[in-house]
């Protein structure tokens, strides 16, 4: 039996009546997986399928999520099964008349993204040619995703007043009530392959779209609408937005993290690009600086270390050094730097994190990269390299001594 969903007409019904059909324990009947998630087999059976005659609760479908609410005492998801509507609650209720509750903050919320995106779609394709492919309400953000050229930052401009320029207009949205043919002789946007009557909503002098969502009765309830940017998304492009009371939470919060930005810089808001890039540019200056230093650095004590080193029996100088409080960038420059001196090769640790550079001078003749590889399955470790240079991290850093003892050993036994 076809669930009569009371929401197509009024979405802003809060409270119903009507007549339990069934009550099923979840097991009993199809499994849910959307309404249930990854619940254990116990919370599984605390669960019921609820089938009443007529509904208020929206099923999840078309990107809108699914109501919440009350079923008498019983906590409610509704779920989709073709013309059934199916509400899974917590706790058995009986066959017989009973009261429904919608969640109602939620469901206003979701119309007033639900009817924002037919207007933010509307206006992509009458003004860009560009058509909604997907839509997504999410818990925090939206997005549409429409197919076609670049969406520039000019466009999203330009759709932002149009959009807020509608809602501001009051325009009226309706339901319309007719087959795909009467629908598509009306101008309907996108046409549907289903026969029977279907449902749309129009807003006015703007589009009629086919859908079972709910929507609000004016485009001045959507309040406004923030766009808050765009991603390439594979060959679409996703434009994230907020209507409603969303996008004044959004906006506030917007406001507090850039008058934060703007007290931390020590200029005023319209300042706060210009300081930011001032910022910017200073740090990426010391940070050239820093690292001339510290490649200057590696390269003086490279030099004192390979002086103070004999060579072996067969001409190596093999360098191993432990670095302790100085960057990564400083270990990994060292053992480049000793590396270019004829015949030496360098084994260097860090020992904050156990990060591992073998380098050698091509004239050495050994393989770093076998080397580190014997070296790290010995003590425990992922790396690799070349024949010249390789370099790795140890599981445990408390082994760093024994690494480099086992490595300098490998060479020793090469002589």
């Amino acid at each position: 039996m076809a669930t009569e969903r009371l929401y197509y007409d009024d979405a802003f019904q809060q409270e119903f009546t009507a007549e339990v059909l069934s009550c099923e324990p979840a097991g009993a009947g199809k499994a849910d997986a959307a309404a249930v998630g990854a619940a254990s087999a116990a919370a599984e059976a605390a669960r019921w399928r609820v089938k009443l005659d007529r509904t208020a609760f929206y099923p999840t479908s078309g990107g809108q999520p699914h109501d919440l609410g009350k079923l008498g005492d019983a906590n409610v998801k509704v779920i989709d099964e073709e013309d059934e509507v199916v509400h899974v609650v917590d706790r058995a209720v009986p066959i017989g008349k009973i009261m429904g509750h919608i969640d109602w903050q939620r469901r206003f919320d979701h119309m007033q993204q639900h009817s924002g995106q037919h207007l933010l779609s509307a206006v992509f394709a009458r003004d860009y040619a560009l058509p909604t492919v997907s839509f997504h309400l999410g818990a925090e953000l939206c997005n549409i995703d429409v197919r076609g050229r670049e969406v520039t930052q000019g466009m999203l401009d330009g759709a932002s007043s149009a959009v807020n320029e509608i809602i501001y207009e009051d325009r009226a949205m309706n339901v319309k009530y007719g087959t795909a043919e009467e629908l598509a002789a009306a101008g309907v946007r996108k046409t549907v392959e289903r026969s029977g009557v279907l449902r749309a909503m129009e807003i006015a002098d703007l589009e009629l779209q086919p859908c079972g969502g709910t929507h609000v009765r004016r485009t001045g309830q959507i309040g406004t609408m923030l766009l808050r940017g765009v991603s390439k998304i594979r060959q679409d492009w996703r434009v994230e937005f907020v209507c409603g009371r969303r996008a004044e939470r959004l906006a506030r919060e917007d406001f507090a993290s850039l008058r934060a930005v703007a007290e931390r810089l020590n200029c005023s808001m319209q300042e706060t690009v210009a300081a930011a890039e001032r910022v910017v540019a200073e740090r990426d200056a010391h940070f050239k600086s820093a690292r001339a230093g510290i490649e200057k650095l590696a390269e003086v004590e490279a030099r004192a270390l390979l002086q103070g080193t004999e060579s072996r029996a067969d001409g190596l100088r093999v360098v191993t050094r432990v670095v302790e409080g100085l960057p990564l960038e400083y270990a990994q420059c060292f053992a480049r730097e000793i590396a270019k001196a004829e015949n030496s090769v360098a084994l260097v640790a860090r020992s904050e994190c156990g990060s591992i550079f073998f380098s050698q001078h091509p004239t050495a003749g050994k393989d770093m990269n076998a080397l580190l590889g014997a070296a790290l399955k010995e003590v425990g470790g992922k790396g690799g390299g070349s024949r010249d240079a390789a370099r790795g991290r140890l599981a445990e850093t408390q082994r760093i001594r024994e690494l480099l003892s086992f490595a300098e050993e490998r060479i020793r036994r090469a002589e």
